[in-house]
């Protein structure tokens, strides 16, 4: 499982050859081996960074934070045993974690994780990932590791089904709401801060003014509205969504639409998660949902 190991031990070219080759994934995803002209210069370059003072000192770091990785593997295989107890066709891959230099964070295919551990040490490190404003290094922590893998699988078509004609901001609400809703089943001990990577100020906030913020979405006709520029501002990170409120924290739309979801599964108690999961229709879910939240 642990390839920062290896990685970390590496001295000279052949051996930096052998990783590259026995670990594709990490070598394209995590190293970006096809950002580089040739072989020669990327091995060049990997020789160079793995044998730096400061990748020890990264290497220390992530033996400080995770140790021997006990904690993770529990957590992993808990939320993979839920995953099995829902899917029992689910074959759980094989995981293995990574130090890249803090190059990527999570990769995941049917066969296949890898974590970037040095990309999750969280408050506090002396190396964080590059180019990113506080707000969105928020969900880099040691305990959003495995929160994060789950709401790829809950976002994965494989599972969430949605219209893929339908472009509208409840359509994309939706999709998100039951991701979270499937990270939190696999994670049910889990908080929902954690789940959604809000802080618990921003928890409180948005449950006290649920009934303004969902007033807000239905006076501005924001569910039906397909304009990207539009969506993105309630969607994507942000440190706040100004249009409803200097408090009001960013991807408030994804809350919304978790909300939504939970209400529908309340109000609809036959459902399972999966037929949630195998739900498209959006509109149906809100319908259903009875969805009609007061300031607390």
């Amino acid at each position: 499982m642990e390839l920062q190991d290896e990685l970390l031990g590496i001295s000279d070219r052949d051996e930096m050859i052998n990783f590259l080759n026995d670990n594709p994934v990490v070598a394209e995803v995590f190293l970006k081996r096809s950002e580089y002209p040739t072989d020669s210069i990327m091995i060049d370059v990997m020789l160079d960074r793995f044998t730096n003072p400061y990748i020890d000192t990264l290497g220390m770091e992530v033996a400080a934070v995770f140790g021997d990785l006990t904690d993770l593997k529990m957590e992993l295989n808990d939320a993979y045993s839920h995953v099995q107890y829902y899917y029992p066709d689910f074959k759980i891959p094989e995981i293995k974690t990574v130090i890249s230099g803090i190059e990527y964070d999570l990769f995941m295919s049917d066969s296949l994780v890898i974590i970037g551990l040095d990309y999750f040490l969280g408050e506090g490190a002396r190396f964080r990932p590059a180019g990113m404003y506080q707000y969105m290094l928020a969900r880099y922590t040691p305990e959003k590791i495995t929160p994060s893998l789950m709401l790829l699988y809950g976002i994965s078509p494989r599972w969430n089904r949605t219209e893929l004609n339908n472009k509208s901001m409840l359509a994309d609400m939706i999709t998100y709401g039951k991701a979270y809703y499937f990270a939190k089943h696999m994670m049910p001990c889990t908080p929902d801060s954690v789940i959604i990577s809000y802080t618990a100020e921003n928890m409180t906030g948005v449950r006290q003014n649920a009934g303004t913020i969902w007033a807000h979405f239905l006076e501005n006709e924001l569910l039906f509205e397909t304009s990207h520029m539009v969506k993105k501002k309630y969607l994507d990170e942000r440190p706040n969504t100004y249009e409803i409120g200097d408090k009001a924290p960013g991807r408030i739309a994804t809350w919304v639409g978790w909300e939504i979801v939970k209400s529908y599964m309340r109000e609809n108690p036959d459902i399972s998660l999966q037929e949630l999961m195998a739900e498209p229709d959006a509109q149906k879910i809100l319908d259903r949902s009875n969805y009609a939240p007061k300031n607390q």
